[in-house]
């Protein structure tokens, strides 16, 4: 997002609407943790595939921290001025809760069945999403174990209601000294790992809730500058270049302590451009009804790839071998369909009904609903406070 800055003559272009671009890249995020379990699993046996896997989904693993940056820029988007606090969380519990009970109950039978042990303790805080708060092997990662970013998710939901009040009232210039010091504190990090045990240092840096919601607060404050019209960044094609130059160099040159923090700047990039040009009415490739379904379900997508993975390779006999020959590509293209229909059949009916069913009432959301739609202009006492006040908007909102 590119131009003068915001005055009492300009109008911010920040409309409480709704941003399908970045429903689509939700989907890329998926695909990405996709791909790289594909490599880490060894589905392919065959070298030659398996390095082109490898090439392309290296960096698969920051999928979830494009979830995680993304999550951040969504929620204070959407946040509703005025709503209490344990109605936000409540709208939370019933979008990520219902597909995490369900996949919970599913991988625990089915782990009863093969006789795989199971710690009692471990399921226990899996199944209450704490388990991302523990550093013991396989416990952090135990029953479903993707569900390990749910864990940090709640975390992050039980923290933006208490700072978001404090957020709103920042000047721009704090908003962007988060921007900036969220990827160079992740960077800094790995270092401060080696104070740990060898045992506990992946947890460290990659599951551990405190740590990840460094990315969490950086999409957040990237959206409050955004929703102020203070938000100065490149279009979404300048961003989708860095990005991918960002993507190729990091994963042949650069070392394995810095792809975080590079790879954070490059998707809040991509994710603020990708915001702005829905709310200009521009086109974009993420926000076609195709990639907007499949950003619908990807969190079911998410919830569903490993553990199908992991039984079908099991039960054919292929679990840590992988397949040789065209047989290992055409079980990669499987894999993709199967857990689409079944993360496609889990969206349509368990996480919506339940969405509904357990959210909140239509009363407390009608309450709430028109001060979200609110849209905010920076004018120069607001610029000096940091805080925005509502106008009307002069750009064309989203009509998706």
């Amino acid at each position: 997002m590119t131009g003068a800055p915001t005055t009492a003559a300009t109008p911010a272009p920040a409309v409480a609407g709704r941003l399908p671009s970045l429903t689509g890249l939700r989907w890329v995020a998926a695909l990405l943790v996709f791909g790289f379990h594909v490599g880490t699993m060894r589905v392919v046996a065959e070298p030659d595939y398996q390095a082109v896997v490898d090439r392309l989904f290296a960096l698969g693993l920051s999928g979830v921290e494009f979830f995680f940056i993304l999550s951040g820029f969504v929620l204070v988007w959407s946040y509703r001025d005025g709503e209490r606090r344990r109605t936000f969380l409540r709208r939370r519990l019933a979008k990520i809760y219902p597909n995490h009970l369900l996949m919970f109950g599913v991988v625990l039978l089915v782990g009863l069945w093969s006789a795989d042990p199971v710690s009692v303790w471990a399921a226990l805080g899996n199944l209450a999403l704490l388990q991302a708060w523990n550093p013991t092997p396989g416990y952090f990662y135990s029953v479903n174990t993707v569900s390990w970013s749910l864990s940090c998710e709640l975390f992050f939901y039980l923290c933006l209601p208490f700072v978001l009040p404090v957020l709103r009232r920042l000047r721009p210039a704090a908003l962007w000294a988060v921007v900036v010091a969220a990827p160079l504190l992740i960077v800094a990090l790995w270092p401060g790992q080696r104070l740990l045990p060898e045992e506990s240092r992946w947890w460290f840096t990659q599951v551990f809730p405190l740590v990840r919601s460094l990315e969490f607060w950086m999409g957040v404050a990237a959206a409050e500058l955004m929703r102020r019209g203070r938000w100065r960044g490149p279009g979404l094609t300048a961003a989708s270049l860095l990005f991918v130059a960002t993507w190729a160099v990091a994963a042949q040159w650069i070392r394995a302590e810095l792809w975080a923090g590079l790879l954070a700047v490059a998707y809040l990039l991509v994710i603020t451009a990708a915001a702005d040009a829905d709310l200009r009415g521009r086109r974009t490739p993420w926000r076609s009804r195709p990639m907007v379904w499949l950003g619908e379900v990807s969190f079911a997508f998410y919830l569903v790839h490993v553990f199908v993975m992991v039984t079908v390779l099991r039960l054919t006999g292929h679990w840590g071998v992988g397949l040789r020959g065209w047989w290992g590509p055409l079980a990669v293209l499987g894999f993709l369909l199967v857990n689409l229909v079944l993360a496609g059949a889990l969206h349509r009916y368990v996480e919506t009904p339940m969405m509904r069913r357990l959210g909140p009432p239509r009363r407390a959301r009608a309450r709430t609903a028109p001060a979200a739609a609110v849209p905010a202009q920076v004018g120069p006492a607001a610029a000096r406070t940091g805080q925005a006040r509502p106008i009307e908007y002069a750009g064309r909102r989203d009509p998706a």
